[in-house]
């Protein structure tokens, strides 16, 4: 046990103590190795950026760390690009003051410090010197151009000049231009030695403790040597010397407060130098304003010619064109004097003349004030093509055409907010009145004329002998209108609009135009000689918009007391008018054509134009779908519901029918003219693959609503023309006619009813075939030859068929299957192959044989039920003879044995 010493208690747990009592030596160590005093040399660094040049050489002292962060570049750079002499190029002014002997006397009030001399700072060790002094040819040497040397090299040369500045205000400026070199005697030299100067007194390099009023002395001497650079720019302007005038100009550009330190970009606006402003006030323009009145450019009738603007607007461009090429070329380029002549011109001036010619044409009309603004925009925008004119006058000037465009632009904000507002309100009221002058023609004749006045001679596209092609013959010539040439300013015509204008206007337009309207008659293509017209009324007087023709031969014999055309709107096909969808893509056209424009307009206004685009070809839609192709199709299918087959002789036509296939001929066409009105105008101001696009979704509604309203009718339309086919089987089928004496010949033809109902069926699906869409179609002759088997099972049940009657069934109800064939729907035909082999039961002489017919359900493919074939062998004229056998066969009965009621 002596061999171990007895443990030591041992602490688990250093003792805590306070900081106070931690020695300074372990502050120390902690304190990482960076550091300068309590802050790390980052700081130290910021702080240097900001601290006046004198206190230098007392920081410098502090410690040597202190001294080495005086070589750090990042300090010597921020105070050399503070000068600008690179951007600005002024590194010649420097060599210039370089090349003269300055005094060497220290300047008044000095506070440089040991700064006042070159040497002063000897006595630093050399890594921590601030010296100025340099050996021989040390400057010139690329190897010591560090930023540290160039702006020493500066200082020393600029604070020479500082001595000037404490002379009387009235002699600083001869003082600074004394002490210059010969070299900087011009005024545009002595315009950039005062900005070099006013840069190095700058807050960023603070030569001294009094920068901020010496260059505040400074400053006032540059606004005397820039009033001497007026009055001489004011003499040369007067003897018209541009050479003169560009010096004192790029002089006075040089001193001025706002100019740029790089050069590009104005720190102030252009339009506040003064000389630039002086001399733009000095321009005759502005004060002629006598010379043109904003009234001369309306008629004594209150319409609009803008023959006065154009003139006024011709000695605008001259001014431009005259001024504007001289300021390129005497200014320099980053004042752009020439943009804020034309600012100046265009708000005082121009925007004035069109702020009164608004307020003329706001008094006449909502109508005669769209006109005037859009214009007067058109007008004015010939300030841009004059502006890029004038700038093209001197090569150093590189004007982007977006700067000229924001002139006119900005000058014109003040009425796009009325205008876009007005634009809206006006296709809204225009498309208004020209629904309600529709519905009140419509209206009023629907009331007073019955269907027995129609003419099914009337019709247009049912007329023609290939209606497909006349309607791609209309949208041919609807799509040349809308090619047509727009005249935005009138010139002694009271329509802005001009040849479009004229194309939807009698009378107003050129004869080109009026024959382009014309030429959308679709009866002067389909070789029909009988023509009608679509006309309108708008309370004043009676235009004819879509000239279909002479309706002279087409006058309707009797006693009605009522016009010819008041008969043919009776008809239903004309519950849908081209003239109307023509009047509101007119209507609309206008307005868009209007607002286009406007449609390069940035920002916010921008916005709203593309909005109102849009907008007004989504209330042309709304106008076209629901208070037109809508009520006409609703009102059409009503009314074709009151047709009664019997109260009519005509058997193979169904009027009301053939006028809504005309009718469905004419929502068809107008649905394919709004798709080109889409595709030509809308197109390019909108993305067309954006279904959440406000244009793109209304459009679909449109299609949506014509083909919903076009299948109601259809529906409506189906059951009229199979109440007709109903009504000509039952009428036109003689009581015997399956059903003939023994002794009568026997003739395998369809019978009169069959081929009366097969004609008016034939010519009713094919005045329907190229009016809508082969789906449409389809249903429409599925729902036909569906309707058409009820029909002949019914007609069938009716009758009493004899062996030799039977044949004649087959031949009707061939006759039937080759028409249902030739509709090529596979599901129908099939079906009437069904009934036709149906009648085979009436043409079986043996009953047990009939028997055997009607239980092979397989032989009619599972269409008919045995006890649905027993129903049609009932109508037999045999059936009490064979009833007992057909039944015995059928259902294995013998009624001597199992029948238990005698």
């Amino acid at each position: 046990m002596d061999k171990f010493a007895a443990l030591e208690p041992v602490r688990l747990y250093a003792p805590s103590v306070p900081p106070r009592f931690l020695s300074r030596s372990a502050h120390l160590s902690s304190r990482p190795l960076s550091l300068i005093g309590p802050l790390p040399p980052d700081l130290h660094l910021l702080i240097l950026l900001h601290l006046p040049l004198p206190d230098f050489p007392a920081y410098a002292r502090c410690s040597r760390a202190t001294s080495t962060l005086l070589q750090n570049d990042k300090i010597w750079e921020a105070r050399w690009k503070a000068l600008s002499i690179e951007p600005l190029s002024l590194s010649s002014i420097l060599d210039h003051l370089e090349s003269r002997p300055v005094s060497k006397s220290p300047p008044p009030d000095d506070e440089f410090g040991d700064f006042a001399s070159g040497d002063s700072l000897s006595d630093f060790s050399p890594p921590t010197s601030l010296s100025f002094t340099f050996p021989p040819n040390a400057l010139s040497s690329t190897a010591l151009q560090t930023h540290k040397t160039k702006f020493q090299r500066a200082h020393l040369l600029l604070r020479k000049l500082l001595p000037a500045l404490d002379a009387p205000p009235h002699l600083v400026l001869s003082n600074l231009t004394n002490l210059l070199p010969p070299q900087c005697q011009s005024l545009k030299q002595q315009a950039r030695a005062l900005r070099l100067l006013y840069l190095y007194l700058g807050p960023c390099c603070q030569p001294v403790y009094n920068s901020s009023e010496l260059r505040s002395i400074l400053r006032t001497a540059m606004d005397r040597f820039d009033t001497n650079l007026l009055a001489a720019f004011d003499i040369a302007d007067g003897n018209a010397d541009e050479s003169a005038m560009k010096e004192a100009a790029y002089s006075s550009w040089e001193i001025w407060e706002g100019a740029s330190v790089d050069g590009l970009t104005p720190t102030r606006a252009v339009s506040d130098w003064e000389m630039g402003k002086v001399w733009a006030e000095k321009r005759e323009i502005f004060y002629e304003h006598g010379q043109w009145k904003a009234s001369d450019n309306f008629t004594t009738d209150n319409e609009l010619d803008f023959d006065a603007m154009d003139e006024f607007m011709s000695a605008v461009l001259t001014s431009i064109e005259e001024h504007g090429s001289r300021a390129v070329r005497v200014f320099p380029p980053a004042s752009q004097v020439l943009v804020s002549f034309a600012e100046r011109l265009a708000n005082d001036v121009v925007g004035e003349y069109i702020t009164d010619l608004l307020a003329r044409a706001r008094e006449l009309g909502n109508q005669i004030f769209l006109r005037a603004v859009a214009a007067s925009f058109r007008e004015a925008w010939r300030m841009v093509d004059a502006i890029m004119n004038a700038s093209n006058q001197c090569k150093e000037v590189d004007l982007k055409r977006t700067v000229a465009e924001d002139v006119i632009y900005r000058m014109f904000e003040v009425n796009m907010d009325e205008y876009l507002d007005e634009e809206v309100e006006g296709v809204k009221i225009a498309f208004d009145n020209i629904c309600k002058s529709w519905e009140r023609q419509v209206g009023s004749i629907l009331i007073h004329i019955p269907h027995s006045c129609s003419s099914p001679g009337q019709t247009r596209f049912l007329g023609a002998s290939n209606p497909a092609a006349l309607k791609r013959n209309v949208l041919a010539s609807f799509t040349n209108v809308l090619l047509l040439p727009v005249t935005i300013v009138p010139r002694t015509v009271g329509v802005v609009g001009g040849a479009i204008g004229g194309a939807f206007r009698s009378g107003t337009g050129s004869n080109k135009s009026t024959s382009g309207i014309g030429m959308l008659n679709p009866i002067k293509w389909s070789g029909n000689g009988a023509a009608t017209g679509y006309s309108k009324s708008n309370g004043v007087d009676d235009e004819t918009v879509f000239d279909i023709g002479d309706d002279s031969d087409n006058q309707e014999e009797g006693n009605i007391d009522m016009s010819n055309n008041a008969l043919r709107i009776s008809n239903l096909d004309l519950l849908l008018s081209l003239d109307v969808a023509l009047e509101l893509i007119h209507a609309d056209r206008e307005a868009l054509k209007r607002v286009e424009i406007f449609s390069g307009y940035p920002g916010h206004y921008g916005h709203r134009v593309r909005d109102t685009i849009e907008e007004v070809f989504i209330l042309m839609l709304q106008a076209m779908g629901e208070r037109h192709v809508t009520i006409g199709f609703t009102r059409a299918t009503e009314r074709m519901t009151e047709y009664k087959p019997a109260e009519h002789e005509e058997t193979t036509s169904v009027a009301p029918l053939l006028q809504f296939f005309e009718l469905v001929h004419i929502g068809d066409t107008i649905q394919s003219m709004v798709q080109v009105y889409f595709d030509k105008e809308l197109a390019p101001h909108i993305d067309k693959t954006d279904f959440l696009n406000a244009v793109v979704r209304e459009k679909k509604k449109f299609e949506n609503a014509l083909d919903d309203a076009v299948a109601a009718g259809l529906n409506s339309g189906t059951e009229l023309l199979m109440n007709q086919v109903e009504h000509i089987i039952l009428t036109r089928t003689k009581p015997r006619e399956y059903y003939p004496p023994e002794d009568a010949p026997l003739e395998l033809g369809p019978t009169k009813g069959c081929t009366e109902a097969i004609k008016c069926l034939e010519m009713h699906c094919k005045l329907l075939k190229g009016s809508t869409s082969k789906e449409v179609l389809d249903v429409f002759h599925q729902e036909v030859g569906l309707r058409l088997i009820s029909i002949l099972q019914k007609h069938i049940k009716r009758q009493i068929v004899s062996l030799s009657g039977g044949f004649q069934v087959i031949a009707d109800l061939n006759t039937y299957h080759a028409f249902i064939s030739s509709l090529k729907v596979p599901s129908i035909a099939a079906e009437f192959s069904h009934l036709k082999m149906l009648g085979h039961v009436y043409v079986v002489e043996d009953a047990k044989d009939l028997a055997q017919i009607v239980r092979d359900v397989q032989r009619y493919g599972g269409a008919y039920r045995p006890e649905d074939i027993y129903e049609f062998i009932q109508r037999r004229s045999d059936w009490k003879k064979i009833e007992k056998i057909v039944d015995k066969t059928m259902y294995n009965l013998s009624f001597k044995e199992d029948c238990i009621v005698c």
